[in-house]
């Protein structure tokens, strides 16, 4: 089942993040239940799982963002798109894409944009597969300086 995250898929969420990026820190201050909690309150920000019997195996995180050009058109930026590790390649990722996709063109959005770290070409077909084009526009990235010591 497709759905908006509740407030008690955190745990489950987290497991996945986890598996999307392993090194990241734990959290014991609770910072990331608050964010949780924040996104989950946040009008144009939909966390969105896929669940099967009862356990969430996929999620996908929609910024739906205001915009003024494009007739005050809004666009998406998805972000955290993560199906449980046992489980991918049996079409849950597609499942969840299709779902997130679709809440972004119900919210009247022009374009649904996403970028991945990954060089997996597999990956890359995968998001192609979802209607995803790599040609189309030339993503940067930018950080914050390393702290001075």
């Amino acid at each position: 089942m497709f759905r908006v995250a509740r407030p008690d898929d955190f745990e489950q969420i987290i497991g996945l993040y986890r598996q999307l990026n392993p090194d990241d820190s734990v959290l014991e201050d609770g910072s990331d239940a608050a964010a949780f909690r924040e996104i989950l309150g946040s009008a144009g920000l939909r966390l969105f799982v896929l669940e099967l019997d009862g356990v969430v195996v996929a999620t996908t995180y929609l910024n739906v963002i205001p915009n003024l050009s494009r007739s005050a058109s809004p666009y998406a930026v998805i972000e955290n798109v993560v199906v449980e590790e046992s489980r991918r390649g049996t079409g849950l990722g597609r499942q969840i894409m299709a779902g997130t996709l679709q809440a972004a063109w119900d919210a009247g959005c022009y374009k649904a944009m996403l970028m991945t770290g990954s060089r997996n070409p597999a990956t890359h077909a995968f998001y192609r597969a979802c209607g995803f084009s790599a040609d189309v526009k030339t993503a940067y990235l930018a950080r914050p300086p390393a702290p001075q010591s």
